[in-house]
């Protein structure tokens, strides 16, 4: 069984900066795909960015400019620098992880998430 452990969240003013780590661990023999999603309060879970294996990003409309995803293949770890955050960046970000132990490739089981609140 595979697990995500996010961590870096917190309370930052509205202008500030954060970075979020993301460790899978486990049974891993590849990562694919890696993600980070985003659940406002009384909103769906929505994608935030993702990055291949080899590097290639994709971003939500509302990041992009303000937010990089990058990562560690050899720690298994997932990044999301975020800056000039805005109090609508406010939710609990979670991150995600096609992986194989050997066989297939399937999406790893979420994380408990990680809190970002953005307020003055």
């Amino acid at each position: 069984q595979v697990q995500l452990v996010e961590s870096g969240g917190g309370l930052v003013q509205p202008g500030g900066s954060l970075r979020l780590s993301c460790a899978a661990s486990g049974s891993i023999f590849s990562i694919k795909a890696m993600g980070w999603y985003r659940q406002a309060p009384g909103k769906q879970r929505e994608l935030v960015a993702t990055i291949t294996s080899a590097g290639s990003t994709n971003y939500a409309d509302s990041v992009k400019g303000r937010f990089t995803i990058s990562r560690d293949n050899a720690k298994n770890t997932v990044y999301l620098q975020m800056n000039s955050l805005k109090p609508e960046d406010t939710a609990v970000y979670y991150c995600n992880a096609e992986v194989s132990s050997g066989i297939a490739y399937y999406t790893a089981p979420w994380g408990q998430g990680t809190q970002v609140t953005v307020s003055s």
